[in-house]
């Protein structure tokens, strides 16, 4: 090999080299609390407010952990699998129904876990009881639940993998102004298409799981 050959070939190996780390630098999820790998917390009808509308559990605290009764009873959790009572109030004038949803941004799936999705909730309640969501467990009059990532309809618990960061369950209440009309068995996605132009109040309320 000639001399021009070589001193071409040890430049060109050169430049890979320096151009590499920079060509090989990982792409981080957008995140809402700077964990890396994380999903934001972005929920359908974005830009719509609470307003007056708020939600609460007697389970849990906002930003608290989620007890052992609402964590999943199978894959190596041995929870209890009960749907969390919720209660709301300032529910906005011109409601006609509210939908409520459990959704965990932090799943290991790329598009996060919905673990609960109820539509058609009567604009006159105050609440949903604990187990609601349940085998045996009943709904408000009218309201209809879709089917989770699961594949179930109702509730599905709580069950990050072992050794994760504690997984957020964000449970999100919106006031619409009409009642939806979708298949049995709709999935959180399709409810979620669906309150786009209708959403008059959102407001959510986030507790914490990990094992």
């Amino acid at each position: 090999m000639n001399t021009t050959l070589k001193v071409g070939l040890i430049a060109c190996t050169a430049l890979l080299a320096s151009c590499a780390p920079s060509a090989m630098q990982a792409t981080t999820i957008g995140t809402t609390d700077a964990a890396p790998g994380r999903l934001s917390v972005a929920q359908p009808a974005s830009g719509i407010t609470a307003g007056a509308l708020t939600l609460s559990s007697p389970q849990f605290v906002n930003g608290g952990t989620l007890p052992l009764e609402q964590v999943g009873s199978g894959n190596g959790c041995t929870g209890m699998n009960i749907s969390p009572a919720l209660n709301w109030t300032g529910v906005p004038a011109g409601t006609v129904s509210l939908v409520l949803t459990t959704y965990d941004p932090d799943a290991p799936t790329g598009s996060g876990f919905w673990h609960w999705v109820n539509y058609n909730i009567p604009a006159s309640a105050t609440g949903l009881a604990k187990g609601a969501g349940s085998m045996g467990g009943t709904l408000p009059d009218g309201a209809t639940s879709g089917n989770n990532d699961g594949g179930m309809t109702g509730y599905t618990g709580a069950c990050p993998p072992v050794g994760d960061a504690p997984h957020r369950y964000v449970f999100t209440l919106y006031a619409l102004n009409k009642t939806l009309t979708l298949p049995a068995g709709a999935s959180a996605a399709y409810v979620g298409f669906n309150l786009n132009g209708s959403t008059l109040a959102k407001t959510s309320i986030i507790a914490t799981y990990g094992r």
